[in-house]
């Protein structure tokens, strides 16, 4: 029996450092573009592949880390970097018995271009077939980003769970389960112990345009999930269980590349809740997690083992989180 279980797609990242680039933003920062001269070369500082990207392999390397028995549930294709995706789980010690190999599509890629420690993906997802597996009595389950055509797993999902009430769910959706709207993934959010989501996707899903933090997250706890949590990259981090409202900054550091920092955010927190954590203990988790990945090219070099982890919440002891009750106007 595994703790917890992730879900989701996984690819071979390639990092492209570009120095010859401008970003253009509104006027209130909330949209940028990142600008590149058209019909050019241009020219790249750096390149690092990282086989086993993704939200769910990154959640799933997230929780090994700290000393959960983690599994993941993905599609590979049968070529090397298939191959290579495998030997790198097994050596984060994840279990890959509901990994399916796909024998007529390649491994997913993604290119990262990462820009003044800022990163934009371009991603590539095979056509997949998406079925969920034969699961057993996992403590958690982590739901993340998938493909095209991957509603038929997600109401295999959701039936397995109501055959399970004690299995908790963290779902953090991607871009996939997004794009579907509110309306579509409402049921999901419903069944969720944990519905994280960074403030961008939160107003995405909610519409009318940008909303303060505590709209954002009073208006999706009345979904349905237990806790709430919303990130917003160095502007901190809100979570809420519908009684208390939390919010803390960021850990101090730099920042080389941002990739991966969501998830780790999400997994820590989701670990934290799992170990019998409160939820400011957990918000300490995941920003030390995420202070950590943002440190490194790649979302998983620097993930944090239990021992890293406690060292580093303790090392940034003096960042409050703040708390305040819920209350309706």
């Amino acid at each position: 029996m595994y703790d917890f279980i992730a879900i989701g797609d996984s690819t071979l990242d390639v990092f492209l450092q570009i120095n010859e680039a401008s970003v253009s933003c509104q006027i209130n920062k909330e949209q940028c573009l990142l600008c590149l001269e058209y019909a050019e070369k241009i020219p790249v500082e750096s390149v690092v592949k990282i086989p086993g990207a993704g939200n769910a392999s990154n959640a799933a390397v997230g929780a090994s880390r700290m000393g959960l028995k983690s599994a993941i549930v993905s599609v590979l294709g049968k070529d090397e970097v298939g191959k290579e995706i495998i030997a790198g789980w097994k050596k984060e010690n994840i279990g890959t018995d509901y990994v399916r190999f796909d024998g007529k599509h390649d491994t997913n890629y993604s290119t990262v271009l990462n820009y003044k420690g800022e990163r934009t993906i371009l991603v590539y997802s095979e056509k997949r077939t998406y079925t969920l597996p034969k699961l057993d009595g996992e403590k958690w389950v982590y739901y993340t980003a998938l493909g095209a055509g991957h509603e038929k797993l997600e109401k295999q999902l959701l039936t397995h769970l109501k055959k399970h009430p004690n299995q908790q769910l963290c779902f953090n959706p991607g871009t996939g389960q997004l794009r579907r709207g509110l309306e579509s993934i409402k049921p999901v959010i419903a069944r969720s112990t944990i519905f994280a989501v960074n403030k961008q996707e939160a107003e995405l899903l909610l519409g009318d345009g940008e909303r303060p933090t505590v709209n954002l997250l009073i208006a999706l706890k009345h979904l349905g999930p237990k806790i709430v949590l919303i990130t917003d990259g160095p502007n901190g981090s809100h979570a809420t269980d519908g009684k208390t409202i939390w919010s803390m900054g960021i850990y101090p550091g730099p920042s080389i590349e941002r990739t991966g920092a969501g998830d780790a955010y999400a997994t820590a927190f989701t670990c934290a809740i799992h170990l019998g954590k409160s939820i400011p203990e957990a918000m300490r988790a995941g920003s030390a997690n995420g202070w950590s990945v943002v440190q490194h090219i790649g979302p998983q070099k620097g993930l944090l083992t239990k021992t890293k982890m406690q060292a580093t919440v303790k090392k940034f002891a003096k960042v409050k989180v703040t708390s305040k009750p819920v209350t309706i106007t």
